[in-house]
């Protein structure tokens, strides 16, 4: 067996990630998850590490554009599920739910195509960050809107002092990494 799949998840971001100093602002360390996607085997463990937790309990995964996209799009092939993407507003050519949520600056909208899902589609919530939580608040309420049920909420990274997971109070989130 291979060493490097013995390293703990962590050990495995730490390692692939970029961190760029001072972007988007002055003061900000910024993790770019790019390398680690380009890494096969770095993508490997995030995509099994992320549907680990929830195994069996889901029958699609759905991704929030963009990054959320390549994500739940290897979690739904490696699972063998079905997969919905989570447009920003204005995207999507049918009838849509839409859900307007906060930014730290402003706002933004959310939408899903309203025949999505089948009723009680248990779906799982993928991105590549949870900050604030509003993207994923708002993912997880077009979800249930749709007729679905949210399994679960899996991020790579999870930068802790913006708070996010307390938007997602009562849901069961995994983060691989806290920042």
């Amino acid at each position: 067996m291979n060493s490097v799949a013995l390293e703990p998840i962590d050990a495995l971001l730490d390692r692939l990630c970029a961190v760029v100093p001072d972007y988007p602002e002055p003061g900000i360390s910024f993790k770019d998850l790019t390398p680690v996607f380009a890494d096969a085997e770095g993508l490997r463990r995030i995509v099994d590490a992320l549907a680990a937790p929830f195994e069996g309990r889901f029958d699609a995964v759905a991704g929030m554009e963009a990054r959320g996209f390549l994500l739940a799009s290897a979690v739904a092939y490696a699972t063998g599920t079905g997969l919905l993407t989570v447009r920003k507003g204005g995207k999507l050519p049918r009838e849509v739910f839409r859900r307007d949520y906060e930014l730290e600056y402003g706002t933004a909208s959310l939408e899903i195509h309203q025949d999505a899902l089948h009723p009680g589609a248990r779906v799982l919530l993928i991105d590549d960050v949870l900050a604030t939580g509003g993207t994923m608040e708002a993912a997880a309420s077009l979800v249930e809107q749709a007729g679905g049920a949210v399994a679960g909420v899996a991020v790579v990274l999870e930068l802790e002092a913006l708070a996010g997971r307390e938007k997602l109070a009562g849901r069961d989130v995994v983060s691989l990494q806290r920042v």
